[in-house]
C-alpha cells in the first residue's frame, strides 16, 4: 500500500527505529482531532548517506489511512511535528493546523498534507468578542442570524444554505470584528485569510492554495472562511491588467464557491471596502451582500465610552463634544486616530490625564492627513 503513496528515491526503511519516538501524552486529552493538516518537513539533520525526499501525495484517502494507523492515539497541537517510523524513519511533518487544538487522532480524524508557502496565513483564530461587543451595525447583526442558524445545523438547510456572503463598507466598521464574534459564538473554527496572500509566485501556487483552504475548512466544518480584501484579486477584468494575472486564483476561487466540490457547513465571507470594483463573476457568486456603515452620534459616543474607559491614564474631556467632532469616521478611525494619538501626546509631556488639549492636537492631525494631496510622490 505505501508503494503508491509517495514517490521516492532509493529509501528504506529503517526496522530498527523504535516506535517510541512518536509520543503519547500520559495526561491524554478527551477532544477528538476532527482535522490535522500537515506541512512535509524533512529530516532533522542531512549527511551525505540520505537524501532529503519531496513527497508527492497522489491518493489522499490511502495517505489518510497510513497516517492514521501509524499515529493514531497522538497528540496534536498546533506547531509541534509528528515523525513517520514506517516508510521514512525519521522524516517531519509539521502540524499546520489542529482541530480542535491539543486533540489527540483516532481512525475518524481527517488528516491532510498540504504545502504552505511563506506568503499565505490561515489562522485559526480564537477570540472572546461577543456579537453584542460590536456598537451598531444592526442590521448587519441580524442577516448574519441566518448564517448562524445554518451552521448550528446544516442538515437542515441543504440547498438552501448561505454559502457565499459578502461583508462591503468604510474600513474599520467591524466586518473583520462581526466574522470573529460569529466563530466565537457559535464555538467554530474560523479561517482568516488576506487575499492577496492567495497570489502565489509561481503558477499553480494560488490555485492550490485556495482548493486546500476549502479542503480544511470542509474537513473542519462546519467552519467559517474569511477572505479580506477581496478586491485584491477579484478585480473586475478592466482593471486586471494593472495587478498582473489573478486569472488561475480567480478561476478556483469560483469553483470552490459555485460548489462543485460540496463543502457542507462551510460558509466563505469575503470582505471588501470597493465592492464596485469587484468582477461580475465574482460578485454574482454572494447571494446575499451586508454593507458595514459608519458609526451615528449615539453609536460613536458609545465607542468613545468604551475606549476612554480602557485608556492607560484618565480621560479629562467633553466626550458630548469629541463626538460632535468626529462626523464621519469609523470605530477604528476614534481609536487609532484621536484616542491614541491624543494618549500618546499626553504620555510625551508627562502628564497625569489626557486633557481637551490633546483631543485638539489629534484631530488637527486627523484633518491635515486628510487635507495632504494623494499620489503627490507616485
Amino acid at each position: 500500500m505505501v508503494g503508491i503513496l509517495v514517490k521516492l528515491k532509493n529509501i528504506t526503511p529503517d526496522t530498527l527505529v523504535s516506535e517510541k519516538k512518536v509520543k503519547k501524552n500520559i495526561n491524554e486529552p478527551n477532544k477528538e482531532a476532527k482535522l490535522v493538516a500537515l506541512q512535509s518537513i524533512g529530516y532533522p539533520f542531512l549527511c551525505n548517506l540520505v537524501e532529503n525526499p519531496k513527497i508527492e501525495i497522489f491518493d489522499k484517502e490511502l495517505f489518510e489511512l497510513y497516517a492514521q494507523e501509524q499515529w493514531e492515539g497522538c497528540i496534536v497541537d498546533e506547531g509541534s511535528f509528528l515523525f513517520d517510523q514506517k516508510l521514512l524513519p525519521d522524516y517531519a511533518f509539521k502540524i499546520v493546523k489542529a482541530h480542535p487544538d491539543n486533540s489527540k487522532i483516532t481512525d475518524n480524524t481527517s488528516i491532510l498534507l498540504i504545502e504552505v508557502q511563506e506568503s499565505l496565513e490561515i489562522k485559526h483564530i480564537n477570540t472572546n468578542i461577543q456579537m453584542e461587543d460590536i456598537i451598531g451595525q444592526e442590521r448587519a447583526k441580524t442577516k448574519c442570524k441566518i448564517i448562524m442558524k445554518y451552521l448550528k445545523e446544516p442538515d437542515k438547510f441543504k440547498e438552501w444554505a448561505p454559502r457565499n456572503v459578502l461583508f462591503y463598507g468604510t474600513p474599520g466598521t467591524g466586518k473583520t470584528m462581526l466574522a470573529k464574534s460569529l466563530s466565537n459564538e457559535l464555538k467554530v473554527p474560523l479561517f482568516l485569510v488576506k487575499a492577496t496572500s492567495l497570489i502565489g509566485e509561481h503558477v499553480g501556487d494560488g490555485a492550490r492554495q485556495i482548493h486546500e483552504l476549502f479542503e480544511m475548512a470542509s474537513a473542519s466544518a462546519p467552519s467559517v472562511i474569511f477572505i479580506d480584501e477581496m478586491d485584491a484579486i477579484g478585480l473586475d477584468r478592466k482593471y486586471q491588467s494593472l495587478r498582473g494575472d489573478v486569472s488561475e486564483v480567480v478561476n478556483a476561487l469560483l469553483t470552490e464557491m459555485d460548489g462543485i466540490d460540496h463543502h457542507k457547513g462551510v460558509v466563505t465571507i469575503g470582505a471588501t471596502n470597493n465592492p464596485h470594483l469587484l468582477d461580475f463573476a465574482i460578485r454574482s457568486r454572494f447571494e446575499e451582500e451586508i454593507k458595514f456603515t459608519l458609526p451615528d452620534i449615539k453609536e460613536r459616543l458609545k465607542i468613545l465610552e468604551l475606549y476612554t474607559e480602557t485608556m492607560p491614564i484618565k480621560a479629562d474631556i467633553n466626550l458630548d463634544k469629541l463626538v460632535k467632532c468626529t462626523k464621519g469616521m469609523s470605530g477604528r478611525d476614534l481609536k487609532e486616530r484621536i484616542l491614541k494619538v491624543a494618549l500618546h501626546k499626553a504620555i510625551y509631556e508627562d502628564k497625569d490625564s489626557v486633557t481637551w488639549e490633546h483631543m485638539k492636537y489629534a484631530l488637527k492631525q486627523h484633518k491635515t492627513k486628510q487635507n495632504e494631496p494623494k499620489n503627490m510622490f507616485a
